[in-house]
């Protein structure tokens, strides 16, 4: 019996504007900047225009781009709303490329802008075993202190009775043609930019870890402490942290290198100390792993993976034979691919933008 499991950031699937980029520059679209605006309602009514323009284009590759994955479970973050996921899947996934999901599911999490997670799912598999979902938890409301997570890393940014996670930990527990199947989706705290002589991910990886060691505990709350190998479980999602990255060296004009680089320290060791759970992303070749490119100018530029379905002991080993794929044809122009790994991108697709999302999907078939 096998299933089709997918993950991905979908990248602000909003069905609302953001007009605050009239006060704050650096929320204002780069576009925009170009204009001379005198007005807060002019502003907006070309912020709305802008953004319908942007996104039809946006949504069709983020479809094609799901259409690809062909997944009967489909995990997405960065959506907005329940209603935004319903009129996304009716008017881009089912209308215009015939692949909708009839279940969809998704709590209101703790982001600031209100991206949450959620699951769609098909009825039935293709080998035609029916998906049923038994219950869906949010973990939402899980402080630092409920799980004793607090220490002074934590203590510069937060308060001990502060939400563990930046979004949520969604727990969906299924009966795929009478097999269970547990799902974790998830999508950590950012990166952001660098404070306190610290980069990004550094000042930002406390909260990270946090999260991660949460959601061990949630696992193992679920199952029991040391008995979760045995258990058929995967945790899905954007993890914003990487235990590997691909330096990018060298120009357009005179070629790149591509340099695997090891991190000493990661939020995701938590999952892969003794164990717990396994990454089948590294039966890929190291160049080949990527989900996200990353750059802010030519001096720091890389390849990582960001998105992950991590896989119980026991499910890894049932399918031990088989590799997740990375659907990277939405990627923009921009992107810096290794040679071999070029794609034909979707219509339309842009330097930058329009795009299926910065990240790409990952898709993985189960044997369950």
């Amino acid at each position: 019996m096998s299933l089709r499991l997918a993950t991905f950031n979908v990248e602000n699937l909003m069905s609302r504007f953001d007009f605050s980029g009239f006060r704050n520059q650096l929320k204002q679209d780069r576009v925009l900047r170009l204009f001379d605006v005198r007005s807060e309602g002019e502003y907006q009514r070309l912020e709305e225009a802008r953004t319908i323009a942007h996104t039809d284009d946006t949504r069709q590759m983020s479809a094609l781009a799901i259409a690809d994955c062909d997944a009967d479970i489909l995990c997405l973050q960065e959506a907005d709303s329940l209603a935004a996921l319903q009129a996304f899947e009716y008017g881009y996934l089912f209308r215009m490329v015939d692949n909708g999901y009839r279940q969809k599911y998704l709590i209101e999490g703790n982001d600031s802008r209100g991206i949450d997670v959620a699951v769609l799912m098909r009825d039935e598999t293709r080998d035609g075993q029916k998906i049923e979902c038994l219950e869906v938890k949010s973990h939402a409301a899980l402080t630092y202190q409920e799980l004793d997570l607090f220490n002074d890393r934590l203590a510069q940014t937060n308060q001990p009775g502060d939400r563990i996670f930046r979004r949520d930990c969604l727990e969906v527990e299924l009966s795929i043609g009478g097999r269970p199947l547990t799902l974790y989706v998830v999508h950590f705290k950012s990166m952001g930019p660098a404070r306190d002589g610290m980069d990004g991910r550094q000042a930002t990886m406390a909260q990270r870890i946090a999260e991660a060691a949460a959601v061990r505990h949630i696992v193992e709350s679920r199952f029991g402490r040391g008995r979760t190998a045995d258990e058929m479980f995967a945790i899905c999602g954007d993890m914003n942290d990487y235990q590997e990255k691909v330096e990018i060296r060298g120009d357009r004009r005179n070629g790149y290198e591509f340099v695997p680089r090891q991190e000493a320290v990661s939020a995701l060791d938590v999952f892969t100390k003794d164990g717990f759970v396994e990454n089948p992303m590294l039966k890929r070749p190291v160049l080949d792993r990527w989900t996200l490119f990353h750059s802010r100018g030519p001096a720091e530029r890389h390849l990582c993976q960001l998105d992950y379905i991590w896989l119980s002991p026991a499910l890894a080993s049932r399918n031990a034979a088989r590799v997740p794929e990375i659907i990277r044809a939405g990627q923009p122009f921009r992107t810096i691919f290794p040679a071999g790994q070029e794609v034909e991108r979707y219509p339309r697709t842009g330097w930058d933008r329009p795009k299926a999302s910065d990240h790409c999907p990952v898709v993985m078939t189960l044997d369950i």
